[in-house]
Formats: structure tokens, sequence, C-alpha cells
């Protein structure tokens, strides 16, 4: 007799046994992986084979977030002090006078401000040679006998004559004070003994916030279904229902993407530009890596081999630049070892005084080799592993000439004033502006679409889970920081 439709198939047999043709299995066919006759020992929660996830909290570490009300923030920075002119041309006159020509003709932003009777210094550190001297006329006048408004007369003070001087060889002129006769009259601007008025000026800077936006979408039959693997996330969430654990790593990936946005930002150089079906509209934003690229220092190949003598290369640097005393580094594994080694390399006590016991270390306990901060010079240095950095998924899995190994930030705060205030506050180097009035407040929004999940926006049966930020980072005195690169 044929029975139809069968549900299984079962095999009687001659002993009361286990066997795969007398039970009903689930685990082939179309039912799907369902379960074994045998119940094995489930573990119902993951393993965190990569402990805790999230990239986050550089940002919050070294800088603040501030609100804007603008599609751009615009911010000046101050130039330096004193009159200086590199990479001077020097051509013989009479005598040990000479002729110097401070900039190239049609030079932007640069004018002529030294003025007659100026005690001058010149350096060529191509020959080593230095000149010190006074001012005895200068195109900055009218009427003056020099050629044009970039020269000046230099009468040395030794009474030698400095020589002849190509441009490009590096030579450098800066004022130092002036000298005058007893009761001489200084006269205006216009006249050949009045003083050339040196107008301030400044250097302005602006970045603009961007949109970043994120979504996960979950129909409501699959909200109602339990798993048995329970949930467990870096934010806390947990139980059966495996979207919340979709939900939450969407939540998490999204708030990494508000700082690994501010760090990886890019100005988009070509606006509005093609004459495809979408054209390309978006500005950009600049971003950390950016900001440093182009208004700061890069280090190249940095390495413990060098020990001290490379380091200290930056910090000749730093002394020209702001000279911020304390300073913190955010280094990937190897450059963080390199400095471990570079500093371990002068110990014994006998070049800087590192030797262990400084460390409180004992025979008795683990020897810690790290460093996490040393002083050099005048400057303090607090050393850190980024994460963002060291992360295989991001910039831990490139090496070589495109890698970046760590960056060196000033910690400490800036004068501004503030459009918003109508005063002068002190900010963070570094900083966030995000988009936010009283109508709206877009530093990070989420919001329910659909018609489950307790959202009754629509019919759709789904629940839509929405984030929105707009926000760009600000990085003011970009050359004080330093940003190390791989070779």
């Amino acid at each position: 007799m044929s029975l139809t439709p069968q549900f299984g198939s079962l095999v009687p047999s001659q002993k009361k046994q286990l066997l795969d043709s007398n039970y009903l299995v689930f685990n082939s066919g179309g039912e799907g992986n369902f379960a074994q006759q045998y119940l094995p020992e489930i573990y119902e929660q993951e393993v965190e084979r990569y402990g805790n996830r999230t990239l986050s909290g550089f940002l919050r570490m070294v800088g603040a977030e501030m609100p804007m009300t603008s599609d751009q923030v615009i911010w000046s920075e101050q130039n330096r002090l004193h009159v200086s002119y590199k990479d001077v041309a020097v051509a013989n006159g009479a005598g040990s006078s000479s002729v110097i020509t401070l900039f190239a003709a049609g030079a932007a932003g640069l004018a002529n401000v030294i003025s007659k009777n100026d005690t001058i210094v010149f350096l060529n550190p191509a020959t080593g040679a230095e000149s010190k001297g006074i001012v005895t006329d200068s195109g900055a006048y009218t009427g003056t006998a020099l050629g044009n408004n970039r020269e000046i007369a230099f009468q040395p003070f030794d009474g030698n004559q400095i020589g002849v001087v190509a441009v490009g060889a590096g030579a450098k002129v800066f004022v130092y004070g002036s000298q005058y006769d007893k009761g001489v009259e200084m006269g205006n601007t216009l006249a050949t003994n009045g003083r050339i008025s040196v107008d301030p000026s400044f250097t302005q800077y602006s970045n603009s916030p961007i949109i970043i936006r994120s979504q996960y979408v979950i129909n409501g039959s699959d909200m109602a279904q339990i798993g048995w693997v329970e949930v467990g996330t870096e934010d806390g969430t947990s139980g059966y229902l495996w979207y919340l654990k979709a939900e939450s790593e969407t939540r998490l990936r999204f708030e990494d993407y508000l700082e690994m946005a501010m760090v990886e930002g890019e100005l988009n150089q070509v606006p509005g530009i093609g004459g495809g079906a979408v054209p390309n509209k978006q500005p950009g934003t600049q971003g950390l890596f950016q900001a440093i690229q182009t208004r700061g220092n890069v280090e190249v190949g940095f390495t413990a081999a060098a020990g001290l003598d490379e380091f200290d290369a930056i910090l000749k640097n730093l002394d020209t630049q702001g000279a911020i005393e304390e300073n913190m580094l955010f280094l990937q594994r190897q450059t963080a070892l390199d400095f471990d080694d570079m500093l371990a390399a002068i110990s014994g006590g006998t070049a800087g005084g590192t030797a262990f016991g400084l460390f409180e270390n004992s025979e008795e306990m683990a020897l810690n080799l790290g460093f996490s901060g040393f002083r050099r010079g005048s400057y303090d240095f607090y050393k850190t592993d980024w994460k963002y950095l060291n992360d295989a998924s991001t910039r831990g899995g490139l090496d070589g000439i495109s890698s970046i190994e760590g960056v060196l930030v000033p910690a400490g705060t800036t004068t501004v004033y503030d459009q918003v205030l109508g005063t002068n506050i002190r900010r963070p180097f570094l900083h966030v502006r995000y988009r936010a009035s009283q109508a709206d407040d877009r530093r990070m929004k989420s919001w329910l679409t659909g018609s489950a999940g307790g959202a009754f926006t629509s019919t759709l049966d789904a629940m839509e889970v929405n984030f929105l930020s707009e926000r760009c980072l600000v990085t003011q005195a970009a050359n004080n920081f330093v940003l190390f690169k791989g070779v």
C-alpha cells in the first residue's frame, strides 16, 4: 500500500537503537537546518574575537564639539610678528654697499615694509656668510634712487661687501632694530626719512560641514522572530531578537563614521563639473589628515634606528612654529614601539636618565618596557596607541608609502572671536562644529519610520531606523601638528 503524501521516511529496525533511518531528520532538504536528534551543547553568546570593535574616541580626547548655524565656518590665524624675507637676491653696489632684492616681481601678498635706518641681519646658509648693517635707502619710498619698490640699499657695519647672491640660494634678511641721528624728525611715510607703517595681516581658513547619513530596515515579521543566539553588543544591547544586534551595530558603525569622516575628509576639487547624469556637487570637508598635509608638518619614515637625532629635528621644527609645551602622540603599534626603542636606547642612567629604576620596576615584577610620557628639551609628550591606525579593517591593514603611522597633536587652546557669542573665547586647536539651532539639533539625530516597532508613520510593514549628522572639523594652527607617514 502506498501512502501519499509521505512526511519523512521511517524504516523499522530489529533492535531498539537510534539510527538516522528511523528518526525524522530536519537538517536536510527544504526544511532548513533545524536540529539533529542529539541535542548539542549550545553557547548562546557570541565570542568577541575582535574585542571592542568601535574606533571612535580620538576626537573626544583631544577636542570639543560646538554648535554652528551656517554652511561654512571661517577662522583667522595670526601671521608672524617680525619683518623677515627669505630667498633674497644681492647685487653689488658702490663701495661696500649692496642692493638687496627682497622678493620676485609679482609675488602675491608681499610688500616692502623695511624703512630707511632699519638695522638688519643678512644670512646666507649656502656659504655661512653673515652680515649686519643699516638700510640707507628703500624702494618703499617715493622718489627713491633704487630701481624698484622691492629693493633696499644695505651698508654693512664691518665695511665688507657681502657679494652677489642669486635668487634661490636661500639667503635671508630680517630686521632687528633701527638707528637714527640726534634731532632727526621722522616725517611722513612718503618722505625718504619716514617710517614705513606695517599693517598686520592674517591668514583666513574655512571649512564646510557635510551631511552623514545611515539607515537600517527590518520588516515586521522578522522583528517578531526570536533566535537561539543571544544578542550582546558594545552598547549594552541584549536579547534574542537578532534585529536588535543589526540595529545596534548600524548605530555603532555610524558613530564611528562621524569621527572617521572628520579624520579622513577631503575637499572636493571638482564640485559640479562634468556632464554626467548625476554631477558631483558636494563640496566635501577638510579632515585632520588633509589639514596637516596642507598646512602642517609631515615626518616621513620615522624609525628608532636614528635614535634621538631624527626626533630632535622634529623639535627644532616645532621651535620655529608655536612651540607649544605639551603635546600628545597618537600612534600605530610599530611607531609606538619605535618611540619605546628610541627612549630605551639611552637607558643605563647615563644619557637622559631612563634607567629602569625610574619606572618603579623591580626584579619581582614584570618589566615595563613601555613609555607613556617623556620630556625632551622644553616639550612634554604623552604617548598612546590610536586604535584607528591599528584596526585591520581601516588604516591598520596598510603598510608602506601611503600609511599613516601617527599624529602629534598640541594640547592647548587658542583664542578666537566667536561671531555667535560676540566675544573672544578659548577653544581647543582641534574641535568639531555641528549644525544646530533652536529649531533643529543635527549633532546626532535618530528617528523611526514605518509601521513596526512602535513607529506608525506610514503603511510600510517595516521599521526604518534613520541616522543623520551634519558636522565638520576645525583644525586651527595646523603648523603645530605633525603627521607621521610610512615609506
